[in-house]
């Protein structure tokens, strides 16, 4: 008898062990980005560039250029989301070609390839997402069985930027997409780099990092507060703070980031 109600304890233990141990459903709603809402009033950005706010982490969308290529891991979502407004207010549907990103902007088109066998698709970001980490995008379900990822849940990949479709252009076709980004984009961000009180220190490291990359430039502000004169040297051409913050950590630590 003693043994029977012990393993009864032992058998019933297991069972509230493995239901704690499932995996949180990073496709419900409480996982995805805020919904593109009509009725607000029309000074909001667009969705396209507008910031966001998920799980208590702030997002900023960051323009990027034709031939840009990420790497990381891809994750898929599709049952549980399907029929359910995305991001930018579309419907859902795990059928499409389509894909959520955390900072692409929406409608761009990318090309993601399977490491592993080398299989591509071309998707569409109409979505945010996926708010874990250690993975770049997450796909419909159609997009991951084109990779044979479906199975595995997760991939990783490469993704290369092809071009932007125009805003409520959903088909992607050789003449939908565009080669430059026609949303407005929302703000520009700066890294102050120095601060000198003689022009010639300001010269200076204008001059050293002016072409660092051909994305950003160097240049000049004259500061008079009435108190002091500065000479202030700032690295702009950020398209979002989330750029301008990687590239602080990356190079300039002491730098601050100011908005344009």
């Amino acid at each position: 008898m003693y043994v029977k109600h012990f393993l009864l304890f032992v058998s019933i233990a297991l069972l509230f062990t493995s239901c704690s141990r499932r995996p949180i459903d990073k496709t419900s709603t409480q996982y995805r980005a805020p919904v593109a809402n009509a009725s607000k009033p029309s000074n909001l950005k667009h969705p396209t560039m507008r910031p966001y706010t998920v799980m208590g982490k702030r997002y900023y969308p960051s323009v990027v250029r034709v031939g840009e290529k990420f790497s990381g891991r891809a994750s898929w979502y599709g049952p549980n989301f399907h029929g359910k407004k995305t991001s930018n207010g579309e419907t859902y549907s795990m059928w499409q070609m389509t894909a959520a990103h955390k900072t692409l902007p929406m409608n761009t088109v990318v090309k993601v390839t399977n490491k592993s066998n080398g299989r591509s698709v071309v998707v569409r970001v109409n979505d945010r997402g996926p708010f874990v980490n250690t993975r770049i995008i997450d796909l419909s379900k159609k997009a991951a069985t084109e990779l044979n990822m479906v199975k595995t849940g997760t991939a990783l990949v490469r993704l290369e930027i092809l071009g932007f479709n125009k805003k409520g252009q959903t088909k992607i076709t050789k003449t939908s997409i565009q080669k430059n980004l026609k949303e407005k984009i929302v703000g520009k961000y700066a890294l102050q780099i120095g601060s000198f009180s003689k022009i010639e220190g300001a010269i200076s490291t204008q001059e050293r990092y002016n072409d660092v990359s051909k994305r950003y430039k160097a240049i000049i502000k004259d500061i008079d507060n009435g108190n002091k004169r500065l000479f202030k040297v700032f690295l702009v051409g950020f398209q979002g703070e989330e750029e301008a913050r990687d590239y602080k950590e990356k190079y300039f630590s002491g730098a601050f980031i100011v908005r344009e």
